[in-house]
C-alpha cells in the first residue's frame, strides 16, 4: 500500500466506474465545477445502489486531484458523506466507501483537513470504530490516521472521550492494518507528559511491545516510533521499557538489533532515538555498551553526507541530546568517524547541484538547508559543553567562528538560537575568550542579537554575555562602551526569571574589580528601587546574583565608603531584612559577606557599629550551628576589631560589651581548624 488513495481504486466495482462515468474524463481535462456538482447530487439519490455507485465514482475522481477535492468540499460533499457514514440504514459497503472518500479528501491540502474538522469528522469516525466490520474499521482508522497526522488537527481530540484509547487498544488485535494505523495515531498524538501518562496508564507499552516482532515492516516501524515518543524525557515509561520482555528478549536488546547496518536507515535512526531517550531518562547507563558501542556510532553514521538531509538533521540533533550531559560521551563522539570535520559539511549543502539528480529533492533540500546548520550548531554546542580540547578542535574547524557569526544573523529563529547555544558552549573556554572570540569580535553580533530577540534566544545570548564580561575577557571593555549597562539593567526588569538572573549575573561580572565609574553607572542604571526589588525577588537565583553584585560593588575601601555614603541606609535595611527572613544558608552567608565588606570600609564601619540590631545578628551568626555562617560572621568581627585602624579600641569595647569576646574564646577551642584560627586572630587584636 503506497498510499490509501491508490489502494482505494483496487477492489469491487471500481473498474466499471470509469466506463460508466463520462464526466470523469472532462474533470481530468478541465476541472469543470458542474461535473463536481454532479458527483455531490448523486449522494442524495433515493436509490441506495445509485448512492453507493456515486460514492465509488467520487472516490476515483478525487485520487491525486486536489482541485477536484476542493470543489467537492466547497459543494458540500463532506456533511453528506458523514451523514451516510453514520446512518444505521446505510449498508456496511456504503459506509466503508464513504470513509475511503473522506480519507482521500483529507490527503489533500491543510484547508481540506480544516473543512473536515469543521464538519466534526473525528467523532463520526471514532463512532465508526464500534462497528464489527473489519474493512469499515480499517477505512475509519486510515482516515483518522491521515487527519490526526495533519499539522492543523488538535491532537487533544484523541483524548476528549476517555473510552477512545481503551477501544483502540482492543482493535490492535484485529489486523495488521489496524496495528499500523493505531500506532501511527498514538505516535503522532503523544505530545508531552500528560499524553504519555494517559497512554501508559492504558497499557500501551504492553499492548505494542509484541508488534516490534511483527512480520509487517510498517507495523514494526510505527510501533518503534510510538516507543520513541513515549520514552522521551519520561523516566517512568523508560524504566518500564527497560524491563519489558518480548519473546524472551528485553526491549533494549530488540532496539539494538534494529540499529544494525543491514536494517533500513529509518529503523536504525528511530531505534537509536529510543535508546537515547531511555538513556537520558536514566533507565540505561551512559557507559552501557548499547550506548557507547551501538547507539552513539549509529547516530554518528546518520550524520554522513551520503544520508538524506532529514536523516542528517535528526541524527545530529539526537546525538546532541544523547551526549549533552555526559563528558565521556562527548569525548567518544568527538573522535568517532571524524565527526567534527563531518559536521563542517552541514554548512556547505548542497555543495553541487549535480550531486542531486532529483529536481524535487534538490528543491526540497534547498528549502530545508537551514535545518542542517541548526543541527550542526546544536551538536557542536553539546560536543564543546565541557572539554577544552574539544572546544579547540571545533573552533579550528574551517571558518567556524565566521559560521557562528553568520548564524547569529540568519532569518530562521531556530538557526539563530542554535548558533547562540554553540557560542555559549564555546564561551566557557578561558583560552577561546582571550583569542578566537576577540579575533572575530563576536561580541558585536551578540549585542545586536540582544537588542531584539525572542525570550529563548535572549536567555542563551545573555548567558553568553555573562561569560564575555568575565574580568580576563578582552571583550569586556568594548562591550561596556557599547551600552551594555543599560541593556542589562533592562533585562533585570523582565518577567522571565531566567532573564532577570542573567541580567544581574552579567552586571555582577561587570562589577568585579571594576573602577568607580563603572560601579556608579551600574547603580545609576539599575536604580536603588530596582536593586531592592531584586533583593526581595521570589526567585532565589535572582536574589543570590543580586547579593553577588552588591558584594562586588562593595569592594575596595574608597568604593565601599563612597557607595555606603549614598546608599548606606537602604543597604543596611536590605541586609537586616534578609538576615531576618526565611532564606537558605547560601543566601545568608552571602549577606554576611556583604556585611564583612562594609566592615572593611573606613567610614562605612560606623553604619554597623551604630546599628545594635545588626551587631546582635553578627553575634547570633558567629555562634550559629552552621560553619559557613560562623566563618562569614567571623570575617565581620575581624574587620571591625582590626587594631591598626582608627577607632579600633572603641569598636573592640562595644563588641566585648555585647558578649562577642566570650564567644571568640569558645570558638578558639573549635575542632574546625579554620574557625579556630580566625577566632584566635580576632582575640589577638584585643591583646596586641
Amino acid at each position: 500500500m503506497c498510499s490509501c488513495e491508490e489502494s482505494a481504486v483496487v477492489g469491487g466495482m471500481t473498474k466499471m466506474a470509469c466506463v460508466l462515468e463520462p464526466p470523469l474524463r472532462m474533470s481530468v481535462l478541465s476541472e469543470v465545477t458542474a461535473s463536481s456538482r454532479h458527483y455531490v447530487d448523486r449522494l442524495f439519490d433515493p436509490d441506495p445502489q445509485k448512492v453507493l455507485q456515486g460514492v465509488i465514482d467520487m472516490k476515483n475522481a478525487v485520487i491525486g486531484n486536489n482541485k477536484q477535492k476542493a470543489n467537492l468540499i466547497v459543494l458540500g460533499a463532506v456533511p453528506r458523506l458523514l451523514y451516510l457514514l453514520q446512518q444505521e440504514t446505510s449498508s456496511t459497503e456504503l459506509k466503508t466507501e464513504c470513509a475511503v472518500v473522506l480519507g482521500s479528501l483529507s490527503m489533500g491540502t491543510e484547508n481540506n483537513v480544516k473543512s473536515l474538522l469543521d464538519c466534526h469528522i473525528i467523532p463520526a469516525l471514532l463512532q465508526g470504530l464500534l462497528s464489527s466490520d473489519l474493512r469499515f474499521i480499517e477505512a475509519c482508522l486510515r482516515c483518522l490516521r491521515t487527519v490526526f497526522t495533519s499539522p492543523v488537527t488538535p491532537v487533544e481530540l484523541l483524548y476528549t472521550d476517555a473510552s477512545v484509547i481503551p477501544h483502540l487498544m482492543l482493535l490492535l488485535s484485529r489486523s495488521v492494518y489496524a496495528q499500523e494505523y493505531i500506532c501511527q495515531i498514538f505516535a503522532h498524538c503523544c505530545k508531552g507528559p500528560d499524553h504519555q501518562t494517559i497512554l501508559f496508564n492504558h497499557g500501551v507499552v504492553q499492548n505494542i511491545a509484541h508488534l516490534l516482532t511483527s512480520v509487517s515492516y510498517k507495523v514494526r516501524m510505527q510501533a518503534l516510533k510510538c516507543f520513541s515518543v513515549l520514552a522521551f524525557d519520561n523516566p517512568q515509561v523508560s524504566m518500564t521499557l527497560a524491563n519489558v520482555l518480548v519473546d524472551g528478549e528485553l526491549l533494549p536488546q530488540i532496539f539494538v538489533k534494529m540499529l544494525q547496518r543491514d536494517k533500513p536507515i529509518e529503523m536504525q535512526l528511530t531505534a537509536a532515538k529510543c535508546l537515547t531517550y531511555m538513556c537520558r531518562a536514566g533507565s540505561i547507563r551512559t557507559d552501557d555498551n548499547c550506548i557507547v558501542l551501538k547507539t552513539l556510532p549509529c547516530l554518528v553514521r546518520m550524520c554522513s553526507k551520503e544520508r538524506l538531509l532529514e536523516v542528517r538533521v535528526e541524527g545530529a540533533e539526537t546525538l546532541a541530546y544523547l551526549i549533552e550531559p555526559d563528558v565521556e560521551l562527548q569525548r567518544i563522539a568527538s573522535i568517532t568517524d571524524h565527526l567534527i570535520s563531518m559536521l563542517a559539511d552541514y554548512f556547505k549543502y548542497p555543495s553541487s547541484v549535480s550531486a542531486i539528480t532529483d529536481i524535487k529533492r534538490l528543491d526540497h533540500d534547498l528549502k530545508h538547508a537551514h535545518e542542517l546548520r541548526q543541527a550542526a550548531f546544536k551538536l557542536y554546542a553539546s560536543l564543546g559543553a565541557n572539554d577544552e580540547d574539544i572546544r579547540k578542535k571545533i573552533i579550528e574547524a574551517e571558518h567556524m567562528m565566521d559560521r557562528i557569526v553568520n548564524g547569529l544573523s540568519e532569518t530562521s529563529v531556530k538557526v539563530r538560537l542554535a548558533a547562540v547555544r554553540c557560542l555559549h558552549s564555546l564561551s566557557r573556554s578561558v583560552q577561546q575568550l582571550r583569542t578566537s572570540f576577540q579575533d572575530h569580535a563576536v561580541w558585536k553580533p551578540l549585542m545586536k542579537v540582544l537588542q531584539n530577540a525572542p525570550d529563548d534566544i535572549l536567555v542563551v545570548a545573555s548567558s553568553t554575555l555573562c561569560n564575555l564580561l568575565l574580568e580576563f575577557s578582552p571583550s569586556k571593555e568594548p562591550i561596556l562602551e557599547s551600552g551594555a549597562v543599560e541593556l542589562l539593567c533592562g533585562l533585570t526588569l523582565s518577567e522571565n526569571p531566567a532573564l532577570r538572573v542573567n541580567g544581574i549575573w552579567a552586571l555582577m561580572n561587570m562589577a568585579f574589580q571594576a573602577d568607580q565609574k563603572i560601579k556608579s553607572d551600574i547603580l545609576r542604571g539599575l536604580s536603588t528601587e530596582q536593586l531592592f526589588r531584586l533583593l526581595s525577588d521570589s526567585d532565589v537565583n535572582v536574589l543570590m546574583k543580586t547579593l553577588g553584585l552588591l558584594r562586588n560593588l562593595l569592594s575596595t575601601r574608597p568604593h565601599i565608603d563612597q557607595i555606603m555614603s549614598t546608599h548606606g541606609k537602604q543597604i543596611m535595611q536590605a541586609v537586616t531584612f534578609i538576615l531576618e527572613g526565611e532564606h537558605n544558608i547560601e543566601v545568608k552567608e552571602q549577606t554576611l559577606c556583604i556585611l564583612a565588606n562594609i566592615a572593611d570600609g573606613t567610614t562605612a564601619k560606623d553604619l554597623i557599629m551604630t546599628n545594635d540590631d545588626i551587631l546582635q545578628k553578627i553575634k547570633y551568626y558567629v555562634g550559629h550551628s552552621n560553619l559557613k555562617l560562623q566563618l562569614a560572621a567571623m570575617f565581620c568581627i575581624a574587620n571591625l576589631t582590626w587594631n591598626e585602624e582608627e577607632g579600633s579600641q572603641e569598636r573592640q569595647d562595644k563588641l566585648r560589651e555585647i558578649g562577642i569576646v566570650d564567644i571568640l574564646h569558645k570558638l578558639s577551642q573549635s575542632t574546625d581548624p579554620n574557625l579556630c584560627d580566625k577566632a584566635k586572630t580576632a582575640l589577638q587584636q584585643y591583646f596586641a
